[in-house]
């Protein structure tokens, strides 16, 4: 379920859009200039913006600007302004999408849809855990204990950055195996605590974050 600010200075679009975000199950805010925007962005917690162009007090591209300075929330802008030069300076001033008025709400949510989905998509790419002491980056594959680079065994490697994903989570034996091995794996919990333990070794100072759950399996407490 998204959250989405609802941005603009007309009540018949902003009632439009509100009502077409609850049949999807979003819930949303709404705000009738860009002032007002950039103080929800600041100090709520929405998941995408719908920003229009034109509006008093602050237009929606100086908005666009300002929450660019300190959010990268996905933001669309709708504008009846739709000359291939306004929609390149939307894009350049970090709009993620442009929607041209009048617009059709149903394709409003599906372009609501396909954005989040980019943006979920990115987020988990680009993820790097760190926590000072140890730094996973799950897309260039890289461990590093103290600020030094560790290497592991592919094996080792999985099974460290699935229970960094799930950190704080009790993990059963058959939990771990099935994810990391897979569901057509005929071995036993014995292949699992030999990799826990050659993973602790490789992880030095940084092993007393896999914790044992005696009788149950194990958690990464990081």
């Amino acid at each position: 379920m998204y959250k989405v600010l609802i941005v603009d200075d007309e009540q018949g679009i902003r009632d439009l859009v509100s009502k077409y975000c609850s049949l999807e199950g979003y819930t949303y805010g709404v705000a009738g200039d860009g002032l007002e925007a950039i103080e929800k962005v600041r100090n709520e917690d929405y998941d995408i913006v719908c920003m229009d162009v034109m509006m008093p007090e602050l237009d929606g591209f100086s908005a666009v600007r300002e929450i660019r300075k300190f959010s990268n929330i996905p933001i669309i802008m709708l504008s009846a302004r739709t000359e291939t030069y306004d929609k390149i300076h939307g894009f350049e001033i970090g709009a993620d999408d442009y929607i041209g008025k009048p617009f059709s709400p149903k394709e409003l949510m599906l372009r609501i849809n396909a954005v989040m989905s980019r943006a979920n998509m990115q987020k988990s790419v680009s993820e790097v855990f760190d926590n000072g002491r140890l730094r996973v980056d799950f897309t260039a594959r890289i461990v590093s204990v103290g600020g030094n680079a560790v290497d592991l065994s592919p094996k080792e490697y999985e099974l460290l950055f699935f229970m960094v994903k799930n950190r704080g989570i009790a993990l059963s034996r058959e939990k771990l195996l099935n994810e990391v091995w897979g569901y057509d794996f005929y071995g036993d919990d014995r292949t699992l605590d030999t990799h826990i333990k050659l993973l602790r070794k490789s992880l030095g100072d940084c092993a007393e974050y896999i914790v044992t759950l005696r009788g149950m399996g194990y958690r990464f407490d990081g």
